[in-house]
């Protein structure tokens, strides 16, 4: 079984309960108690998740040497320069685990503010900081990785949305909307 899951802000990419926390099992969908996520978003991100009991497509979606496409849109701190693009876009050295890792090239641009459902709490808005829209795609997933590369040239990050795996966009959907997949949609979607 499949779905993909447009996750919530403050919500737990996960079923088990930790604390007062919302997660996976607080959204309005019967899933079978088998299904996981494949990946998380941090409680403070939103976006795309892909949920399956396909031991055999997680596998192939987790393991680093079958790198798969993942799109983000990122809300950062001050105005973005084609610079800040380049140097994402190069890699640049974050800490991964308390050692210096540098990311593999990525692609990045600034854009338009994107279509986006309202996020709730929204971001604190300060009149005399400006903000700046970035698509960022990756084929890698270290722990907190798009927040801490847009840290490393000086833009951090206020909101971070997966708004695309592979082909699979959330275009469309609403925070906690689930969306049923069909195997042969998965892997037409995920071009495998």
């Amino acid at each position: 079984m499949y779905f993909l899951v447009y996750k919530p802000y403050l919500m737990l990419s996960q079923f088990s309960r930790e604390g007062n926390k919302p997660t996976l099992a607080d959204l309005e969908f019967d899933f079978p108690t088998d299904v996981y996520p494949v990946g998380r978003l941090d409680a403070d991100s939103e976006g795309l998740l892909l949920l399956t009991n396909d031991k055999q497509l997680n596998h192939r979606l987790l393991n680093p040497k079958f790198r798969h496409n993942r799109t983000y849109y990122v809300q950062v701190e001050g105005a973005l320069t084609s610079e800040a693009c380049q140097l994402l876009a190069d890699g640049v050295t974050i800490s991964v685990d308390g050692k210096p890792y540098h990311t593999l090239a990525a692609h990045a641009q600034s854009i338009d503010e994107p279509p986006l459902p309202a996020r709730n709490p929204p971001i604190r808005y300060r009149a005399n900081i400006p903000t700046s829209w970035l698509s960022i795609a990756l084929h890698e997933g270290k722990n907190r990785q798009v927040r801490k590369m847009t840290a490393a040239v000086g833009f951090p990050t206020l909101r971070l949305v997966r708004w695309a795996i592979e082909t699979f966009t959330a275009e469309g959907m609403e925070p906690g909307q689930v969306r049923e997949l069909s195997r042969a949609d998965v892997l037409r979607g995920l071009r495998l």
